[in-house]
């Protein structure tokens, strides 16, 4: 095309009609191909919104789902395994545990955080804690909040569908879903029966097509008494994202919930978010 227009401008003719009706439309293609979504650059993704107010995420599944190539029974056993094994080697993993809490003005802008870092540790009798690693101070303006409110989230098992929790809840397969890159399975969670001193998994699960691993939950922890969540904060329906460790385990990466708190003084929207970073086995973290 470029030589083409040179040739043109150094011996310039006369075009008849046909010709400038042809070139035309060829200029107008290559003007909308060149404008072609495609081939713009994505925006930056700015700063999250302010959560809006509760509401419970409806997921859209098939009504009648078509049966996936390996039988769910067979993806459901799998899956189990795969989480018995990443359960066992993320204790073998030392990390750092980011949780965040946010408060919302009128404005839809955040007015205030708390912030605390901590690490898996081991007491001297052999018990596992989270050791507070970084603690700025708080910038809550409405909702004081200590570690201790926190505590409860440390309890929460991170591989729920373990081998042998796997016969106390009923998986149900709903379709296919895409979850970034990956293609999915999306299985429905649900105890087959509460209990009122152990928390069970309520709420869907996004299994890799390939790998069979969990790569994405989201849900709640119940009881026969009620959803679990902190005794300061109203956190029950959580989003917790995967990602790959070491080319073989699929730890927790983030995971993140908004809501709306009550208090005399009005309405306040907050959010919470735990961010799981710099996974790296025991000894060779131990070694640095």
């Amino acid at each position: 095309m470029g030589a083409t227009n040179r040739i043109q401008r150094r011996v310039p003719k006369p075009m008849n009609c046909r010709k400038a009706i042809f070139r035309a439309a060829i200029l107008l293609l290559v003007s909308l191909l060149g404008a072609h979504p495609a081939a713009a650059q994505e925006p930056r993704q700015g700063p999250l919104p302010a959560p809006t107010k509760r509401e419970v995420t409806r997921i859209p599944v098939e009504t009648t789902p078509e049966a996936p190539p390996i039988p769910v029974e067979e993806i459901i056993r799998r899956l189990a395994q795969k989480e018995e094994e990443f359960a066992r080697a993320r204790a073998g993993y030392t990390y750092r545990k980011t949780i965040r809490v946010q408060e919302f003005g009128e404005d839809n802008k955040p007015s205030g955080e708390f912030q605390v870092t901590t690490e898996p540790a081991v007491a001297s009798d052999g018990k596992r804690y989270e050791k507070i690693v970084q603690q700025p101070p708080s910038t809550l303006r409405r909702l004081p909040l200590a570690p201790e409110d926190l505590e409860i989230l440390a309890r929460i098992p991170a591989f729920p569908l373990v081998t042998d929790q796997l016969n106390k809840y009923e998986l149900t397969y709903a379709g296919k879903q895409p979850v970034d890159e990956l293609t999915t399975y999306l299985f429905r969670v649900k105890p087959k029966q509460l209990e009122r001193k152990i928390a069970y998994f309520e709420g869907l699960v996004w299994v890799d097509d390939r790998d069979l691993v969990v790569a994405k939950t989201y849900g709640k922890w119940v009881t026969e008494v009620g959803d679990v969540s902190t005794p300061q904060l109203p956190f029950t329906l959580f989003e917790t994202q995967r990602e790959n460790i070491d080319g073989k385990f699929w730890f927790p990466n983030y995971a993140r919930s908004d809501d709306t708190l009550n208090l005399k003084s009005g309405e306040v929207r907050i959010r919470l978010t735990i961010r799981w970073t710099d996974y790296k086995p025991v000894a060779a973290a131990s070694s640095k």
